[in-house]
């Protein structure tokens, strides 16, 4: 019997829909349940599990409160395990990609912060309707090929989003 599964530990039903505030919840509950700090005094054996556990919780958490993560995460339980490197046949998608770096290299150079509110809200949007579009093509089991490459927009834009804020932290300085 292998680790439980992520969904089944929040007591969630495996969705890609899920209620971040619920689950932040749920997770803080469980978090204070098997903090290592309530097993101080208990044995070894005690103190370690209750660290593992604390660890699984943890990874669980932030695998599903991370709208990629957790489309990645449904693919690999429901047998489409996602290699992290494979080539992407998604040229619209690729081109996209070049075109938003340069414009992020662009902003960089011009440390222009209006510029970067502006990409960072676009990127938002942008993520907001992938996540929409994963949602929706997630629960067609004949969809899983474009799942997937919905999955990998996701990535790419979180990585995306994660440079703008510290190109936003630096400029700030």
């Amino acid at each position: 019997m292998g680790t439980p599964c992520h969904f089944a530990l929040f007591d969630l039903q495996p969705s890609f829909r899920l209620d971040l505030e619920q689950l932040a919840t749920r997770y803080r509950e469980l978090a204070r349940a098997v903090h290592p700090d309530r097993f101080a005094d208990g044995s070894e054996r005690e103190q370690r599990l209750a660290l593992e556990q604390s660890a699984g919780l943890n990874e669980a958490y932030q695998t599903l409160k991370n709208a990629p993560k957790r489309a990645r995460y449904l693919l690999a339980i429901s047998g489409h395990e996602v290699p992290q490197e494979a080539t992407v046949h998604d040229p619209e998608f690729l081109m996209q990609q070049m075109q938003l770096r340069e414009e992020l290299e662009d902003l960089q150079d011009s440390a222009d912060l209006d510029g970067v509110a502006q990409f960072k809200r676009r990127v938002k949007v942008a993520q907001e309707q992938l996540n929409e579009s994963f949602a929706s093509c997630w629960d067609d089991a004949a969809q899983r090929e474009q799942a997937e490459r919905l999955m990998r927009r996701m990535q790419f834009l979180d990585k995306l989003s994660y440079e703008v804020r510290q190109l936003e932290e630096r400029l700030d300085d």
